[in-house]
């Protein structure tokens, strides 16, 4: 269909934008205009202005903006159509009729909404009748309260094969069957779907019921019955409770997604508003690209158990290929044997709200599951743990987003099985002790082992060297393993060439530069290395190319000055960062102490400097 300008200019002029905004927000007169606290933020002041007579709302705190439409869209969270229908409707407008074909399909939905609406009554008639009395018990023993059960629409449906279908039979036995209601089978008269069951209705975004799900009383399979798919119903698309969720998302900025019904409902009847379920299925594509359209990481709360662990598991890899910037999951698991609702209960809604403030990133849940999936007592087990991993990053479709997992996952696994054992524990083989050259510079290196050195700025330029000069020099990356593994370089291309560098070397006894290259050939640092070790802007000594006959004084040489350009490089940091604690010192209390120690680190930065620029302007070297 087409909306021309002037339509959709009259369906504005017909709609009195403060009635509308006022079915929602509180709105009080002000002169011509009326006045609100910004639904869109959260204010104590209103700074929200509603103007009838132009037809624009306007927040002067958070800037937002926008008319009768974008209210429907924005804060109810319709899609434009369906925006522009209810505002029709309201304004008793026909909205510009589509094609014949599509007109009749339009038709046809919109009797079977008057169907599913009709089931719905009928259903809550039965739940508040005397048959209802055993879902009403249910409900109350679930600590459901009346309120909650009014507002989202509990009902019954009667152990009875033919009670629906004879009380909505006006409708016709076709639609009921259309609409998932009825169960029609080959030589048999259709009948009831739905039969001893606790009934609750599933609506669309614009609050209208599309589908049912059913909760078995007492014994039987299966507990949970959804509707079929439908014309109206397409369960891998749909979110339950997302016609609430959505507009409470508004204000919290959050969606949390939960495994079930009455999950949902038990955490929106605690405050948490801002909550939808799948129905019956892992989270699908198009539920993370619908929730996408809300929030960029929505929190998924799944059960501790091993069932919960695995959902949030398939929901993180159905997610890796549709990954883009910004947008991810995040997720909190439940105590063992607790969904929400038991939490709730147990230990009151605060318990719930703490969860939620500290979710786990999708990098962290990865890891973690993978981790955990078998016991890593062997080489072959590290091996494969590393493999599971890989095979995960390469599903990721967006390959900026692939190659920051494969950067952080190399860092994991490394700091999980390299990582610097204690001194006492620890073998000869990275003990700098144990090298004949020692570095000056060694005491300005951190003591805290859990903290890294950033290479950035000019040190980058250097680190190009260091890494051309590792290139040149393979068997020397194993002897700085601890300054390596705990480098980080701000240039990503960098740090990821550092990082293959490394497990090339702890994958390999011996290796040479050929050795090496042919390694990295396979992988996406190939160039980047080809590229350091043509570049000669650096003049380091272990930058250069030797001469096949090189004495071992000359080769000793060059591995000695790359030792001493590690050291200074990751340094460096420390020295920064000491040299600005002893400058604070001398502001907030200058003594002698203080004013000698912010001067001799002033005097170590120079010796940094020029024990740099002395290693680049050696050339005695043939």
């Amino acid at each position: 269909m087409t909306l021309s300008p002037q339509w959709l200019e009259e369906l504005r002029s017909r709609t009195t934008l403060s009635t509308l905004i006022g079915r929602t927000v509180k709105v009080q007169k002000a002169g011509r205009e009326f006045k609100a606290c910004c639904p869109f933020h959260n204010e104590k002041t209103p700074s929200f202005t509603i103007n009838d007579e132009k037809g624009f709302y306007h927040c002067f705190g958070c800037g937002a903006h926008g008319d009768a439409i974008s209210w429907m869209t924005e804060q109810r969270g319709l899609g434009f159509m369906d925006a522009v229908k209810d505002l029709a409707v309201e304004a008793q407008m026909e909205v510009p009729a589509p094609d014949p074909q599509a007109a009749k399909r339009q038709e046809a939905r919109a009797t079977l909404h008057d169907v599913m609406a009709a089931a719905q009554d009928w259903f809550v008639t039965q739940f508040n009748g005397i048959e209802g009395a055993q879902a009403r018990e249910y409900l109350k023993n679930r600590g459901i309260a009346e309120n909650t059960i009014r507002e989202f629409g509990f009902g019954f449906a009667p152990n009875s094969r033919g009670k629906l279908k004879d009380a909505l039979s006006g409708h016709g036995i076709d639609l009921l069957i259309e609409g998932g209601l009825l169960i029609k089978v080959e030589d048999k008269d259709p009948y009831d779907r739905f039969r001893g069951r606790l009934m609750i209705p599933i609506r669309d975004p614009r609050g209208r019921v599309i589908a049912f799900g059913g909760r078995i009383l007492g014994g039987g399979e299966p507990k949970y019955l959804n509707s079929p798919d439908t014309p109206l119903f397409d369960k891998g698309r749909t979110l339950y409770n997302l016609d609430k969720a959505s507009p409470a998302s508004r204000q919290t900025g959050r969606i949390l997604v939960v495994e079930g019904y009455m999950d949902a409902i038990a955490l929106a009847q605690a405050g948490f508003e801002d909550v939808v379920a799948p129905l019956g299925t892992a989270l699908t594509e198009h539920q993370i690209e619908r929730i996408w359209k809300m929030v960029e990481a929505p929190i998924l709360c799944f059960d501790g158990d091993n069932a919960g662990q695995k959902a949030a598991m398939r929901a993180a890899l159905r997610a890796l290929p549709i990954l883009r910037p910004s947008h991810s999951l995040n997720f909190i698991s439940l105590p063992t044997g607790q969904d929400p609702d038991d939490l709730i209960r147990s230990d009151g809604p605060q318990a719930f709200a703490a969860l939620i403030a500290k979710p786990q990133m999708l990098g962290d849940k990865i890891w973690q599951v993978e981790y955990e999936a078998e016991p890593l007592n062997s080489p072959e087990a590290k091996a494969g743990l590393k493999k599971r991993v890989s095979d995960h990053i390469s599903d990721i479709g967006n390959q900026d987003i692939a190659q920051h997992y494969r950067q952080d996952f190399q860092e994991r696994y490394q700091a999980t099985f390299f990582a610097r054992r204690d001194n006492q524990q620890q073998g000869q083989r990275f003990q700098p002790g144990n090298r004949n050259f020692k570095s000056k510079f060694v005491s300005y290196r951190p003591t805290d082992d859990t903290k890294s050195f950033l290479i950035e700025g000019y040190d980058l330029q250097i680190a190009k060297g260091i890494l051309g000069g590792l290139i040149r020099h393979p068997s020397q990356i194993s002897k700085h393993f601890e300054e390596l593994s705990i480098a980080k370089l701000a240039d990503s291309q960098l740090q990821l060439l550092l990082s293959e560098l490394i497990d090339c070397a702890m994958g390999k006894e011996t290796l040479d530069m050929q050795a090496l290259l042919t390694i990295l050939e396979q992988t996406d640092c190939y160039n980047v290395a080809k590229g350091l070790l043509r570049a000669d802007a650096l003049n380091f000594t272990f930058n250069r190319k030797l001469p096949e006959d090189a004495s071992s004084d000359l080769i000793e040489r060059a591995h000695q000055d790359l030792a001493e350009a590690i050291k200074v490089v990751t340094a460096r940091p420390g020295l920064e960062a000491a040299l600005a604690e002893a400058t604070r010192r001398v502001q907030d209390d200058l003594t002698e102490e203080s004013y000698a120690e912010q001067q001799r680190l002033r005097e170590a930065k120079q010796e940094f400097h020029e024990r740099l620029v002395e290693l680049t302007q050696l050339d005695d070297i043939a």
